[in-house]
């Protein structure tokens, strides 16, 4: 890699034009990420595209009148002090808040290289247009504002903000919720039917231990094979396996851990306390983001998991 104050004006050009290239590939790809869900946030990110290719020819028009014709190959990779960005297409489905967040740091980071840039600079076209692209990368938060209120409105924002939050509990909170469901409820019976049936600790722990996992990876796959995503807006499907697998293995785990206290008896009462935990904590997500009211939420956990609680029972006794 090299250092930024070895790069000569020739090479800082060639530098300047692959950022604004890039910086207008990944606004539109923002655009793209979220033209399907939220089409006025990508209006935005379309003209901020627009503006970065502004700046691209302009400092084209100035290289070409320069240096000539060729480009050197030169970008943020072989330059020391550039943030690592993490691709755009690793990060679908886009969040709004996440998309911001990193204009607003591309921006950034985009206006100090020019302010840099520009001090390096001796020849008076080349230093006028980089302190001019740096005081434009200033006032480019301005420029969003005025085409976020141009085309994400107040009405707009709000009912942005509400489809990610459908969005988010789609995609995310109801493969988790039922993970945690399955793996709190039907991890019971097998785990407290061993228990009782044995009085062992340890053997009690292998059994939940291998009921929790099992069911993980049970529930990870049939997440995962239900659909696509591409009709139900249900988002990617390996990540929704990934999200109910790892909630179904947890949930079964909660109850399973204090089996290894070698007192059984401590560990069944610390296990019967977690359980209790847990469908607390299944009333309240079924309450908070899925507006089950919480009294009828917390019957209906309490009830199922009780019924499953003491069939485990009832088997590891008889």
């Amino acid at each position: 890699m090299k250092d930024f104050s070895e790069l000569t004006e020739r090479e800082l050009l060639a530098l300047a034009i692959a950022l604004e290239e890039e910086d207008a590939r990944i606004y539109g790809d923002f655009a793209e990420g979220l033209a399907a869900d939220f089409p006025a946030s990508a209006a935005v990110f379309r003209g901020m595209g627009r503006e970065e290719d502004g700046h691209r020819h302009r400092l084209l028009d100035v290289y070409k009148a320069r240096f000539g014709d060729h480009i050197p190959l030169i970008n943020r990779h072989v330059v020391r002090g550039f943030i690592r960005r993490r691709p755009v297409w690793l990060s679908r489905p886009l969040s709004l808040d996440t998309v911001r967040k990193q204009a607003e740091a591309m921006e950034a980071e985009t206006r100090r290289f020019y302010e840099r840039a520009a001090g390096r600079a001796t020849d008076a076209s080349i230093r006028q247009l980089l302190g001019d692209l740096a005081a434009e990368e200033r006032r480019h938060e301005h420029v969003a504002e005025q085409l976020e209120a141009k085309h994400v409105p107040g009405k707009v924002q709000v009912r942005e903000g509400e489809d990610e939050r459908r969005l988010f509990v789609l995609q995310i909170v109801q493969p988790g919720l039922a993970g945690l469901m399955d793996g709190s409820v039907s991890t019971l019976a097998p785990l407290f039917a061993a228990a009782f049936a044995t009085h062992d600790s340890f053997d009690t722990f292998l059994v939940g231990l291998a009921a929790s996992i099992g069911a993980g990876i049970s529930m990870g796959f049939a997440e995962a094979l239900s659909d696509d995503g591409s009709l139900t807006g249900r988002g990617r499907p390996w990540l929704r396996g990934l999200v109910c697998g790892g909630m179904t293995a947890l949930g079964g785990l909660g109850h399973t851990l204090p089996y290894l206290i070698p007192d059984f008896r401590v560990a069944t009462g610390i296990a019967i306390a977690v359980v209790a935990v847990e469908l607390a904590a299944i009333s309240w997500i079924r309450h908070r983001f899925m507006d089950t009211p919480l009294l009828s939420s917390t019957f209906q956990v309490v009830v199922g998991g009780l019924l499953v609680f003491l069939t485990g029972i009832l088997i590891g006794s008889a």
